[in-house]
């Protein structure tokens, strides 16, 4: 049986995360996956990319006060070092990373 990482084991890593809370429902969330997976091809040595749907996981969504969607949360050492919502292009994501790699 394979062992489940933590959310706290994902976050505490070296190589910053970059969290997508988004839903199922939801139109922005949508265009913004594939930029995202894009992102998360380019940038694979220097950041992790998870993604929580906010209808799956509601009580932790609303312990990180996820108000709407898409909201991108980016940990580093296990600390919330920027935070946004909306629809950002890969460049914009790419120049919020430049700060903290």
């Amino acid at each position: 049986m394979a062992n489940k990482k933590s959310f706290k084991d994902w976050v505490n890593g070296e190589i910053p995360v970059l969290v997508d809370f988004y839903a199922e429902w939801c139109g922005p969330c949508k265009m913004l996956a594939p930029v995202l997976e894009e992102f998360a091809v380019d940038q694979a040595d220097k950041v992790k990319v998870l993604k929580v749907d906010i209808d799956r996981n509601q009580a932790f969504s609303q312990r990180l006060k996820v108000k709407g969607v898409p909201t991108l949360i980016l940990y580093k050492a296990g600390k919330i070092v920027w935070r946004a919502s909306g629809f950002h292009s890969a460049d914009q994501l790419k120049k919020v990373m430049a700060n903290f790699v």
